[in-house]
């Protein structure tokens, strides 16, 4: 007889004896994946099943509870471990918030999407909003984002020269080596990345794995960053193609743009940028064609003073085919696109609001002007339709974009009905630091960037640093506890198709490289030096954080380079180059293997996850869908370490056994098949120091 049946024996025998089995509120569990909701992502209309589990003959009822209502759920079926109880619920066109009532003799508990609790607990309910979907291609998708100066110089004829122009001050900057480290004030520095690099390594990103290229700006732009965009009409001729090239750079001590007549022509020319938007064409088409996607930045808060709008710099000013821009003359058709502060001082008029006080990114005045609501409108479904066919976007600092909560809200609810009814499967995916579930009701942004249910919570456990490398925590380094009740309480922001779609990122443009974040050293570039960033790196916490990335919910987004052990402090040393030719061929193998076992198990993709276990350095949790089960366990402690882990709470019984698929530890990484063997409802797992298992099991 095994474990399994001599448990239930015992708890048998208790009921035979008039007393309780212990109550289990650890084997309590619903969420809102398709495990527990069908249909998954229902329609108006449609009536949904919700269903919960509980250890087996272990609750007298359960009962939903939404709003005043309360519905008492019906015994579905036994299986393993647990019971199963479902309740059929019609939707009409609200959300539909709800949590369980559980109840077990005089016991009365409440299960939401925080676990379990003795008070109903409005804010973690969870939530079903009719019609709202997010696009089955992007749920547990790779992404790799890609800042394109660093990446790959397919076309040096497109190159931004010397002197081609001024920007803030000072004239541009040609890089000639490509493995220079970016400088401190590098805006105007460029080192020629373009489409076309990116066209010629779309071999190296398919083997890797990616499913998604998501492209900082490529819009017409000065700085190299291109959050300061210029046109928003066309990819700018520097990253796609330089037909006509005509005009001058600037001498030696002339700081007038409107003598960078070769600038001028490069970026005002219909002819580059006609043809700098065909080759993006190409570009989507070549993506599609290999089954990958590709996501745009969407920069709509404010535009650059380089903008056609503005024209601060007068590049426009006397170019065919543009009106004058607001800086430039009181009677622009753009002067309602910006607040100005001072009526009297046209023409060239540089009292205008930026955003942050920043003269270079103005910001945009929607309040004041349906002419800019209905341009920017324009563009957002100009890139996500044919011939573009871009499939999203993300965008930059979206909660700042207008002068009102009241106006930021309505804006980006039109801004979705805008692109999905150009793109139905276009995703819409916003930057955003803080609580982001005002904009995730289903209505406004399918999701955001994953910093306070991804990024933060493991970069502390892993490292015990901030994110910008700002600050160093030893009191959060491997603490297990913080981990959970983090990712705990802020993946409760998100509904299921929204966290599934969440950019979960180790580093980005923003922020300092992790690998360098496992050096422990607190500081930037400006104080620290270049090459402190890479000294006294740990890529054995690397490749831990790797696992969790490819293994926890949502879509795992690899910045440019982190693949091939890249390092950099926060902007702009987070910006290198990618080391072609200088790669770290075992991290981008490793990465390839983790992204081969992220995409093989659905329970990755789309999944439900439950925490098995936390302490000091030691966290271990389950994915499950369906029949299939996986598990990841880390040891971030410097010592061999032994746990007996208690598993039955993710459906793993007595005699189950775990296939082992990837082990990393100090010395590299391992795919050799290991068995394990659940016994008593125990899993022994011995981890050696610094390490990190995957292991699953298809249940029969």
């Amino acid at each position: 007889m095994n474990w399994e049946n001599i448990e239930l024996l015992i708890d048998k025998q208790y009921y035979i004896l008039g007393m309780r089995p212990l109550f289990r509120a650890s084997a309590l569990f619903s969420d809102e994946t398709e495990n527990f909701v069908t249909p998954a992502e229902p329609e108006p209309g449609d009536t949904v099943t919700i269903r919960f589990r509980a250890k087996r003959d272990n609750i007298d009822a359960v009962y939903l509870r939404a709003g005043e209502d309360s519905y008492l759920m019906e015994f579905d079926r036994k299986e393993g471990y647990f019971d199963y109880y479902k309740v059929e619920v019609p939707l009409g066109i609200k959300p539909l918030r709800y949590c369980f009532e559980v109840r077990a003799g005089r016991l009365i508990c409440f299960f939401d999407k925080r676990g379990v609790s003795r008070e109903l607990r409005e804010e973690y309910r969870f939530m079903i909003v009719p019609g709202f979907h997010t696009p089955d291609w992007a749920k547990g998708a790779v992404f790799y984002q890609i800042f394109v100066d660093r990446f790959c110089n397919g076309d040096p004829s497109n190159d931004v020269e010397n002197r081609e122009y001024i920007y803030i001050g000072e004239g541009t900057s040609k890089v000639e080596d490509w493995n220079k480290y970016p400088a401190m004030m590098g805006v105007r520095e460029f080192y020629g990345g373009d489409l076309q690099g990116v066209m010629d390594k779309l071999d190296y990103l398919q083997e890797l794995g990616v499913d998604v290229i998501y492209f900082n700006p490529i819009f017409v732009s000065p700085s190299n960053h291109k959050y300061d965009i210029q046109d928003y009409d066309y990819i700018d001729p520097h990253y796609g193609k330089i037909v006509k090239d005509t005009g001058d750079l600037l001498a030696d001590g002339d700081f007038d743009n409107t003598h960078a007549t070769r600038y001028i022509t490069r970026v005002t020319d219909r002819v580059n940028l006609e043809a700098s938007n065909e080759l993006f064409i190409e570009l989507v088409k070549e993506a599609h064609r290999r089954n990958m996607r590709v996501i745009l930045d969407g920069v709509f808060n404010h535009c650059g003073s380089f903008n056609k709008w503005l024209d601060r710099e007068r590049i426009y000013e006397n170019q065919p085919g543009y009106e004058k821009g607001a800086y430039v003359s009181a009677d622009s058709p753009y002067r309602s696109f910006f607040k100005f502060n001072h009526d009297g001082a046209w023409p060239y008029n540089p009292h205008y609001d930026g955003w942050w006080g920043h003269d270079t990114l103005p910001k945009l005045a929607y309040e004041h002007s349906p002419k800019l609501y209905e341009y920017i409108m324009h563009i957002a479904r100009k890139w996500v339709s044919p011939p573009y066919n871009a499939d999203g976007w993300r965008l930059d600092v979206a909660a700042d974009l207008g002068f009102s909560g009241e106006y930021n809200h309505q804006f980006w609810k039109d801004f979705r009905d805008t692109v999905k009814e150009a793109n139905p499967d276009a995703l819409i995916l916003a930057e955003h630091y803080g609580d982001p579930r005002a904009w995730l009701q289903g209505d406004e942004w399918d999701t955001v960037m994953n910093y306070d249910a991804f990024m933060e919570p493991l970069t502390w456990f892993f490292t015990g640093m901030e994110k910008h490398s700002d600050e160093y925590r030893q009191d959060l380094l491997g603490n297990g506890m913080h981990f959970e009740w983090a990712m705990g309480h802020y993946m409760t922001s998100f509904m299921a198709p929204s966290l599934h779609v969440a950019m979960n990122e180790l580093s980005n443009h923003d922020h300092s490289r992790f690998l360098t974040r496992t050096n422990h050293k607190v500081g930037r570039v400006a104080a620290l030096g270049s090459e402190a960033a890479s000294a006294d790196v740990d890529k054995a916490v690397m490749r831990e954080a790797v696992v969790m990335q490819m293994t926890w919910p949502g879509a795992p987004t690899i910045y440019y380079g982190d693949e091939a052990g890249v390092c950099g402090f926060t902007d702009p040393d987070n910006r290198r180059t990618y080391p072609w030719g200088h790669e770290d061929e075992q991290m981008i193998e490793f990465h390839r293997q983790m992204i081969r076992i992220h995409k093989s198990h659905p329970a990755l993709m789309r999944g439900s996850v439950k925490i098995i276990q936390t302490d000091y350095q030691f966290i271990c949790y389950g994915r499950f869908l369906g029949k299939e089960i996986v598990l990841a366990a880390f040891n971030n402690s410097g010592e061999t370490m032994e746990r007996e882990v208690r598993v039955h709470d993710i459906g793993l019984n007595s005699g189950d056994h775990l296939i082992q698929m990837m082990m990393t530890d100090r010395d590299g990484f391992s795919q050799d098949k290991v068995l394990y063997e659940v016994k008593a409802g125990e899993l022994l797992l011995k981890l050696p120091p610094t390490s990190a298992v995957v292991m699953y099991v298809v249940k029969r």
